[in-house]
C-alpha cells in the first residue's frame, strides 16, 4: 500500500473515531466503542474485520497461542481500542508488538474514555 493510501485511511479512522466519541461520549465499555467503530468504518466505505486472529510464532515454530487484533482496516492498519482512565506504556507496547508480529506498518491506539478524542488517539508506525 502506498503512503498516500495510508494517510487517507488514517484520516478516515480519526474522523470515524471522532464521530463515535461525539455520538456515545466517554464512560462506556470498550466493546461498545468497538461495535460502533466497526459500524462507522463500514458506513464510511472502509473494509474492516473485527477480532482478527493472528497465530504467534516463536523462532519459526507455531506456539499454539494466538493474539487478536481488535480491528484490522483494509487488511493493513491495526486499531487497538481501550476505554480506560489513562493509557499506560503497556498499552502502547501491545500495539507495537501486534504491528511487529503481524508485519503491519501502521496502527492506532484509541482510548475512548477521554473528554476529547484527540487526547486518546495515538498513531504508531512500523517500517513506514
Amino acid at each position: 500500500m502506498e503512503k498516500e493510501k495510508y494517510e487517507q485511511l488514517a484520516k478516515i479512522i480519526f474522523i470515524s473515531a471522532l464521530e463515535v466519541h461525539k455520538y456515545l461520549g466517554p464512560g462506556l465499555l470498550e466493546s461498545t466503542y468497538h461495535h460502533a467503530l466497526v459500524h462507522e468504518l463500514k458506513l464510511q466505505g472502509i473494509e474492516n474485520r473485527s477480532e482478527v486472529k493472528v497465530p504467534l510464532f516463536y523462532k519459526g515454530t507455531s506456539t499454539g497461542k494466538d493474539f487478536y487484533i481488535d480491528i484490522l482496516v483494509e487488511n493493513e492498519i491495526i486499531i487497538e481500542l481501550k476505554s480506560v482512565d489513562e493509557l499506560s506504556p503497556v498499552h502502547m507496547a501491545q500495539l507495537i508488538n501486534y504491528l511487529k508480529l503481524s508485519d503491519k506498518r501502521m496502527g492506532f491506539l484509541i482510548n475512548f474514555n477521554v473528554a476529547l478524542i484527540k487526547e486518546g488517539f495515538k498513531r504508531v508506525v512500523n517500517k513506514y
